[in-house]
């Protein structure tokens, strides 16, 4: 008869935590959204919207500074504890709003960026 060897289950405990790079993760462009869009989202159709997420978090209020300094958009959205930003205006306005963030994150606080994208 043999005897099992009864141990108790070792757990192993994992502290994950979130440290966020400084970068621009999402940028980009919706030229042409539904109506049902903008009533979602709450803001009035101004013909384009453009969508940023960034880190760390409170970036956004930098980026919504910077966008709405460097084009005719207007700030949808912004959430500094997501890191989200939405603004809108013409499509043009939110290309460029979008660009100069990107430029302005990457050259003056050394940022990764991405591309600005458009469907």
């Amino acid at each position: 008869m043999g005897i099992l060897n009864e141990r108790p289950l070792e757990l192993n405990r994992v502290i994950e935590e979130s440290v966020p790079g400084k970068q621009v993760t999402i940028a980009h462009v919706i030229a042409a959204p539904v109506t049902d869009i903008y009533e979602r989202l709450g803001i009035d159709d101004m013909g384009a919207i453009g969508i940023l997420t960034l880190s760390p978090y409170e970036t956004a209020i930098i980026a919504a500074d910077i966008a709405t300094k460097a084009a005719n958009v207007e700030i949808g959205f912004l959430d500094r504890f997501t890191g989200s930003v939405v603004i809108a205006g013409d499509v043009q306005s939110v290309e460029t709003a979008l660009q100069a963030v990107c430029d302005t994150l990457c050259d003056l606080m050394e940022f990764t960026t991405v591309q600005v994208t458009k469907t």
